[in-house]
């Protein structure tokens, strides 16, 4: 057995991880609330300053005394294609919005940490360790996952494919989040080619795992549309060794999401869900509603400045609350969405998943 596998195992009571979803849903309370239910618990630092950061660590720690995460969005390479004209283009698209919120756009930003501060987070990190660090939209080099590991700290990298697992293990990850198209929020996916936006682009996750673990020896976590023990179960049986889950604890009330994007998960008035860029530029699944289908075909591949362009937007809508130009991520399972405290959610999920084991035992047996 791996060390990063068996510190894995010692962690968590329950094969139950909750996604870091950054905008402030995986706020402290709820990540503390997983943790001390037997799973890990994750906060999203992706969009936070570092002092932010900080506090929400130091929150965590005064919370619960069990493992958790930290999840790091990794930034783009430097030089890449300029998208200054088509991110321009795109502003000039959104001044009716701006004008139907009573609010100004966004300025944008160029330059490879800029907004993010991923250099300073970093080196937060190491200078006062967590259990657990991740990283979305890249990997980070052999260099950065050796200091980690070094100071003590589990890594996992997210990943959309087998050639971006091969490339995170080689470059030292702990642990693969293996991150199926079923899943809300932003795809991980560490090259954002915009070709990849084209319909039925993406693998499901059940397929994803077993291409990964043809060719990977770092432990699994399977994310995407997870909603019910009985899948869970189903991805432990492909290879993983736990499943993390965001949209099944974004309508927990511990959860940060602003209540429009809790109550929007089991509206009827929203029936399917896509992805897009016309939030932030980066292709991320949510529920379709209005600013999603006006505007999702005219964004371009420019993260974050779009992120940065439609923030005031988005403030202003939730003031208003209005859920049509909210991005309201969720993965293709939400309408199994349960709004039940985050413990009891996972005593949930432990409960189905060992029916489910029990039930595929008995049936061998028969």
């Amino acid at each position: 057995m791996s060390s990063a596998l068996t510190t894995l195992a010692s962690w968590l009571e329950h094969p139950v991880v909750q996604a870091p979803m950054a905008g402030g849903a995986s706020c402290p309370e709820l990540a503390a609330a997983v943790c001390e239910s037997g799973g890990v618990g994750f906060l999203a630092a992706g969009l936070n300053s570092p002092a932010a950061m900080r506090r929400e660590i130091g929150r965590l720690r005064e919370l619960t005394g069990r493992p958790f995460g930290v999840n790091l969005f990794v930034p783009p390479p430097a030089g890449g294609p300029d998208t200054g004209a088509a991110v321009e283009a795109y502003r000039e698209r959104l001044a009716g919005e701006a004008a139907r919120y009573g609010t100004e756009l966004g300025e944008t930003e160029t330059g490879r940490s800029g907004h993010d501060a991923y250099e300073a987070k970093l080196a937060a990190l190491l200078d006062d360790p967590v259990p657990l660090v991740s990283f979305t939209f890249g990997c980070p080099p052999r260099g950065v996952l050796a200091e980690l590991a070094g100071a003590g700290t589990l890594t996992a990298v997210t990943v959309t494919s087998a050639a971006e697992a091969r490339a995170a293990e080689e470059a030292g990850a702990g642990v693969l989040c293996v991150q199926g198209v079923e899943a809300g929020g932003h795809q991980g996916t560490h090259r954002d080619d915009p070709a990849a936006d084209r319909p039925g682009a993406g693998t499901g996750l059940l397929t994803l795992l077993a291409q990964v673990r043809a060719g990977a020896t770092a432990p699994l976590i399977a994310a995407g549309g997870l909603m019910r023990g009985e899948q869970i179960a189903a991805v432990l049986a492909a290879g993983a060794v736990a499943a993390q889950l965001g949209t099944a604890f974004l309508a927990c009330p511990e959860s940060g999401a602003h209540e429009l994007h809790k109550r929007a998960l089991t509206d009827p008035a929203f029936t399917r869900t896509e992805l897009t860029r016309a939030f932030t530029g980066r292709p991320a699944r949510g529920l379709v509603n209005r600013f999603m289908t006006e505007h999702g075909a005219h964004a371009p591949a420019a993260y974050p400045q779009v992120q940065q362009l439609t923030a005031p937007l988005r403030r202003a809508a939730a003031a208003a609350g209005d859920p049509q130009a909210l991005p309201l991520w969720a993965g293709q399972g939400h309408r199994l969405a349960r709004p039940l405290p985050a413990a009891e959610l996972v005593a949930a999920l432990a409960g189905e998943l060992a029916a489910a084991r029990a039930a595929l035992t008995a049936g061998r047996a028969r």
